[in-house]
C-alpha cells in the first residue's frame, strides 16, 4: 500500500483520510489525561511514555470523528474521571497508562 501525504490528508490508494489540526488534537489529548489525573509529561519524565507513543496518541486522536462530544465531555463540570470516555480512541492506552503510572 502506498500512502503520501497531502496538506494534512493521507492518501491511500485513491482514498482520503482527513486528519484534523495537530494542534487541537494535541491538547485535546492533554486534556483527556488532565481529566484522568494524569499528566502526560511526567509520564514521559519518568519512563512510562515515549515521545512515539504520545505522537501515536495524538494521531489517533487527529483521525477520530467524535471531537464535539470530547469537546463536550471536557466541559461537563465533574471531578476527575478515573477512565477515559469510552469514544475515545486512546481510551485504552490513557486507561493502561494511568494503571502503570498508579503502580
Amino acid at each position: 500500500m502506498v500512502a503520501r501525504r497531502t496538506e494534512g490528508k493521507i492518501l491511500m490508494n485513491a482514498q482520503v483520510r482527513y486528519l484534523g489540526d495537530p494542534t487541537l488534537h494535541f491538547w485535546l489529548t492533554r486534556s483527556v489525561a488532565r481529566a484522568m489525573n494524569l499528566n502526560l509529561s511526567e509520564a514521559m519524565t519518568q519512563g512510562h511514555l515515549t515521545a512515539r507513543d504520545y505522537a501515536e496518541m495524538v494521531t489517533r486522536c487527529r483521525k477520530c470523528p467524535h471531537v464535539e462530544i470530547c469537546e463536550a465531555w471536557l466541559a461537563t463540570p465533574a471531578e476527575t474521571s478515573g477512565a477515559a470516555p469510552d469514544h475515545c480512541r486512546n481510551a485504552q492506552a490513557l486507561n493502561a497508562l494511568a494503571d502503570r503510572m498508579e503502580n
